[in-house]
């Protein structure tokens, strides 16, 4: 069976056919638009690719490769900053609440809201935020989910997941809910609501939520820590987890095409995935 990794799906809107049945491994299900809204022209709506396509049946949800250095528990130090985030202000799509947010937020007591990207000048910036915050928030940009989730657990910051519906990387194996705080929308967009909501986390629930963070960082680790990436990979890191979850997902596959096969002629059942 075809794998294909798929970090991008609008890149790959020319061969979506041709990748149609493959298990696809990708970081998550909010950018299969075949236009982007930035240069959408208004006249029409961006097509999207059907649900079956990309489907949680048989596709593996994989982590963004991090951008910021792993901290250790024992290397973690006080820290003095309530919530933190880095980023762009304005997004589109899904991401519009990110602005919304950013206003209720910008002028709060202990929160850190900056402009810009850990990139080759914003890193060390991005590493002293995250690192001096007890939470990082994590809202939807263009795309559900972002590298700054992973930036997050490797810094220890909790992260604050800010969505109704979000897909993320090996559920099933990691309970995403040990050690990051979910809050709806709607929570979320009240008034000091969300600084409330965090002020209200003890001491010792978040130095639990630290705890259970460290001992999954590496599950969000491509490399393997050797030079120039030659040699065996890590037991517990990404590739391993993603080769698990496509294993899991073999079986789910057959059950759809069997489901699919056995359809009386004329019958109309909806297609659970394009997986035949």
């Amino acid at each position: 069976m075809l794998k294909r990794s798929l970090a991008d799906p609008v890149a790959m809107w020319h061969v979506r056919q041709e990748i149609a049945l493959s298990i696809l491994l990708v970081v998550d299900f909010g950018g299969w638009f075949r236009q982007d809204s930035k240069s959408f022209n208004g006249t029409s709506l961006p097509e999207r690719i059907e649900h079956t396509q990309v489907s949680v049946i048989k596709d593996v949800i994989v982590p963004y490769t991090h951008l910021l250095p792993r901290l250790d528990l024992s290397q973690n130090k006080r820290r003095h900053s309530l919530l933190y985030f880095k980023g762009a202000k304005h997004r589109h799509r899904g991401g519009l609440i990110r602005e919304k947010l950013w206003d209720l937020l910008v002028d709060e007591h202990g929160i850190v809201m900056e402009e810009g990207f850990p990139n080759a000048t914003g890193r060390e910036q991005s590493i002293r935020g995250m690192r001096n915050s007890e939470f990082c928030l994590h809202p939807a940009g263009d795309t559900p989910t972002s590298c700054r989730l992973f930036d997050a657990v490797q810094s220890l910051c909790i992260p604050v997941i800010v969505s109704d519906n979000i897909e993320l990387p090996f559920e099933g194996m990691i309970d995403y809910s040990e050690f990051s705080v979910f809050v709806s929308v709607s929570d979320a967009l009240r008034p000091k609501w969300l600084a409330n909501h965090l002020r209200n986390f003890s001491e010792r629930d978040k130095e639990t939520f630290r705890s259970r963070m460290a001992k999954g960082q590496s599950v969000f680790v491509y490399d393997n820590g050797k030079a120039n990436g030659i040699g065996p990979i890590q037991h517990d890191g990404a590739v391993n987890h993603i080769w698990k979850k496509v294993q899991q997902k073999v079986p789910m596959v057959k059950e759809a095409v069997f489901r699919e096969r056995r359809k009386p002629a004329g019958t109309s059942v909806p297609l659970r995935c394009q997986c035949i």
